[in-house]
């Protein structure tokens, strides 16, 4: 059951920081990546990301296509997953650096709290780029997210470039991002 894993998960994180991640689902999380691999696919080995419509915290429903054309860094989350409280500021920075070039970061809570968790972290943590509730049906889609931080690289056609699923540095981030927007 996605609610005992999601708790479960909580005390995991606290056990992985230093592991790279958060399992939500998972009895170990992952480790970091090698960050001497090439991480971006060739063009002609993305498959299509799997499309969605969630609401923000106004309500308004967001779909992935509305961002077709973009680059975008599609990070699924949680407001008590460690790593991915390390990873935020630089989604911020990656926000403000690359907008006016293409690129948006979409932020999908994964937190079973809701937006009773989700808005009071936005607005401590001032997030400057969409967030949207993540749900068990765009979870399935996604492959079953077994870790958090997962995060999928979107090319410009909504193609799957690059995954990371825990910790990476924010090195790796940029380098992937850069290529994409070249």
């Amino acid at each position: 059951m996605r609610s005992l894993s999601i708790r479960l998960g909580g005390v995991l994180c606290a056990l992985a920081l230093g592991l790279g991640g958060c399992a939500p689902k998972a009895a170990s999380a992952p480790q970091e990546q090698d960050q001497a691999a090439p991480s971006v696919k060739e063009k002609g080995k993305r498959n299509q990301a799997a499309e969605f419509e969630l609401k923000d915290a106004s309500g308004k429903v967001v779909k992935l296509s509305d961002y077709r054309g973009k680059v975008v860094l599609l990070n699924f989350w949680a407001t008590w997953c460690g790593p991915c409280k390390i990873e935020i500021p630089w989604f911020k920075d990656f926000q403000k650096t690359y907008k006016d070039r293409g690129f948006t970061v979409l932020g999908v809570s994964m937190d079973e709290d809701g937006w009773e968790a989700v808005k009071p972290y936005i607005a401590e943590k001032e997030l400057n780029y969409p967030v949207v509730l993540g749900t068990e049906e765009v979870d399935q889609k996604y492959g079953g997210i077994e870790g958090l931080p997962t995060t999928f690289i979107l090319d410009r056609d909504g193609k799957i470039a690059a995954v990371h699923v825990g910790l990476v540095s924010k090195k790796q981030y940029a380098d992937d991002i850069e290529q994409l927007l070249q």
